[in-house]
């Protein structure tokens, strides 16, 4: 028997475990799953894992030619741009496949009142005109990006794994939790806030879509966050069952 084929998942999303998961098991195959490190205590995937940037595009490439590396799945959070445009960059001039697997985002149904916006920045620029006098927030766009936040005049509950680093808002509480969240636990958290606004991201899939649910039922607006494209020409999929059988291919 020759070598293992050695296939790379980056990101701990629910999708790259449940990916790792799936190819750890297979004869024939090293899979090891790449985490950034941004997590305190990650839920390991199964298979080899590895913490901590490459160094950019160049030191990926370099990283995939050194370990033989026969295909990549990018499974990172939709959000992690700059590792997607890194990946798709390295696996170019390494001559290896990318796969990108991409959650389906959330879509808007009876009663959401939702604001969508392209970034961060815009997020923070629209809420004055949605907010009284004394606006509450409901923040939950993860740790990145709450500089932006700092100028608005409001208290906000920010909800976040690790503690986020500085600068922030004047007026904030700390709401340090790991999802998945369930609805009951969503009304509560909002019935305990009593939010004017929620500003999230549009992570999509089940583990925190809850608290859109929680929102609509309490005639709370959303302000959410597009996501950003993916890099031109590489093949995106939808499902884990699609990813691996498009990386084992």
């Amino acid at each position: 028997m020759g070598a293992p084929r050695t296939l790379i998942v980056l990101g701990g999303t629910t999708e790259g475990r449940a990916a790792a998961a799936a190819l750890a098991g297979r004869p024939g195959v090293r899979v090891v799953s790449s985490l950034a490190g941004a997590v305190r205590a990650p839920s390991l995937p199964d298979g080899e894992v590895r913490v901590g940037g490459f160094g950019g595009a160049e030191g990926l490439a370099a990283y995939l030619c050194a370990e033989r590396v026969a295909g990549v799945l990018d499974a990172t959070h939709p959000f992690a741009a700059g590792m997607t445009a890194n990946a798709a960059a390295a696996c170019a001039a390494a001559g290896v496949p990318l796969v990108v697997l991409r959650r389906p985002g959330w879509t808007a149904g009876p009663g959401d009142r939702w604001h969508r916006v392209g970034s961060v920045a815009a997020a923070a620029a629209a809420l004055p005109a949605l907010l009284p006098g004394d606006g509450r927030v409901l923040l939950t766009t993860g740790r990145g990006g709450l500089a932006r936040f700092a100028g608005v005049d409001a208290a906000f509950w920010i909800r976040s794994v690790d503690p986020p680093d500085p600068p922030l808002p004047a007026r904030h509480t700390l709401l340090l939790d790991r999802g998945p969240f369930d609805l009951d636990a969503e009304r509560a958290l909002l019935d305990g806030v009593r939010p004017h606004v929620l500003v999230t991201k549009d992570s999509g899939g089940t583990a925190t879509a809850p608290k859109l649910t929680a929102a609509r039922e309490r005639g709370v607006p959303v302000v959410l966050v597009d996501r950003p494209p993916l890099p031109g020409g590489v093949p995106a999929v939808c499902t884990v069952d699609d990813a691996v059988a498009r990386l084992l291919e």
